[in-house]
């Protein structure tokens, strides 16, 4: 949805590239990076950053006021929450007496801890169900390999078409939120020749 709204297109006329720069200016601004930083993830020069950035906090001013919600609420417990309830705890918060530096990582592992402590939630959710349904299917694939927000299986040739779609409906399935999930998933011979399934 966030891709649709930056580049003014239907949610289902975005482009694989379009999600991706989305993506990264979704984590960029809670990870409190500027149009500089930005710029140097993506093919942008600052000044188109930062034009994307002021689109993003026009288009969701709810991300500044998360960030001074979270901050508070980790200043004032001493950790934060995933939306599953796994909590973090940062008690050097609670001292109040960190150098600026290392005061300003603690906050931004704070801010950034509820975003990817759910993330890992919802994967270990997916992994679960994954793997119930390749053995209540009687499916030969496995998963071998876990990275961030994608999952490398190993699958016979003639499962390939059944279990690219069970990947799928899964990692999208796997928890409700406000907003849906995506999945894209690739097949080949080898990790590295891979083609959109």
């Amino acid at each position: 949805a966030t891709a649709a709204r930056l580049f003014d297109v239907p949610i289902a006329e975005v482009t694989r590239e379009q999600r991706g720069l989305a993506k990264t200016i979704n984590f960029a601004t809670v990870y409190g990076s500027s149009a500089f930083g930005i710029s140097t993830r993506t093919e942008m020069d600052p000044k188109q950053a930062q034009q994307f950035l002021d689109q993003y906090f026009a288009m969701y001013p709810q991300i500044k006021a998360y960030v001074a919600d979270t901050m508070a609420a980790a200043a004032e417990k001493g950790y934060v929450e995933t939306l599953l309830g796994r909590k973090r705890f940062f008690p050097e918060l609670l001292s109040g007496r960190l150098p600026y530096n290392q005061r300003m990582a603690v906050e931004r592992a704070a801010i950034n801890a509820p975003i990817q402590g759910t993330a890992a939630d919802i994967m270990k959710i997916a992994m679960i169900r994954l793997h119930q349904r390749l053995r209540t299917d009687d499916l030969h694939a496995r998963m071998l390999l876990q990275v961030h927000d994608e999952l490398v299986l190993e699958v016979p040739p003639d499962e390939v078409e059944t279990v690219a779609a069970l990947v799928r409906d899964v990692m999208e399935h796997a928890y409700t939120l406000d907003v849906p999930l995506k999945a894209d998933v690739e097949t080949g011979p080898n990790w590295y020749n891979l083609t959109p399934a």
